[in-house]
């Protein structure tokens, strides 16, 4: 009888371990870009967040992304991490966008137990418990969060540069290769916020 007890005992500690595991979502966003640092979010989700509402950030309108961006930072713990275009440059934007990963994922107050990743690449993080998921924005509810951070914070801060050069377009474009932005390259040229190893630019040096 005693030793039912202890069995029953070390059944619930390991149920108490699984139901206590600390999930974080990874995304990134501005891969595709001419301009600017790439971003990646890592967010664990609280309780308290309708996980019904989140959905892949290209999925959703600029005013949904940006209410959900309040809403999710409220119900959340989250990080994030960047990698500038000079970083781009020399390791390449895949491995940049890990190292932008990298940043948010060890940014965050509480380290997760197990981290997911959208993808099918893992940033190099040594002591901590990575798993890709390919089109893990469209079915993880903590990764969809991820991309809606990512994006947004991102976007926020392009248009604050599109300030400063109002004749790309950024505001609007991004920096992804419309043909707007490319007439403008044309004629006023590259600024030290395009990625100058990024086809076309490339060619325009």
């Amino acid at each position: 009888m005693g030793r039912l007890k202890n069995d029953q005992k070390k059944n619930i500690r390991i149920k108490s371990k699984y139901l206590m595991k600390i999930l974080a979502g990874v995304d990134e966003v501005g891969r595709g870009s001419l301009i600017g640092p790439v971003y990646a979010a890592a967010i664990i989700l609280k309780k308290t967040i309708n996980k019904k509402l989140l959905k892949d950030s290209k999925s959703l309108s600029k005013n949904k992304r940006e209410k959900l961006f309040i809403y999710i930072k409220k119900h959340s713990i989250w990080a994030i991490g960047k990698a500038s275009v000079q970083e781009i440059e020399k390791i390449n934007i895949l491995h940049a966008s890990l190292l932008a990963m990298e940043r948010a994922i060890i940014k965050l107050k509480i380290k997760p137990s197990l981290v997911l990743i959208d993808g099918n690449k893992l940033p190099n993080l040594k002591n901590y418990n990575l798993k890709f998921v390919v089109k893990g924005d469209q079915k993880i509810p903590s990764i969809s969060a991820a991309s809606i951070i990512a994006k947004v914070s991102r976007d926020k801060f392009i248009t604050t540069l599109s300030k400063k050069f109002q004749n790309y377009g950024w505001s609007t474009n991004a920096g992804y290769g419309t043909k707007e932005h490319l007439i403008a390259i044309k004629k006023y040229g590259i600024t030290k916020y395009h990625r100058k190893t990024f086809y076309p630019i490339s060619k325009f040096k």
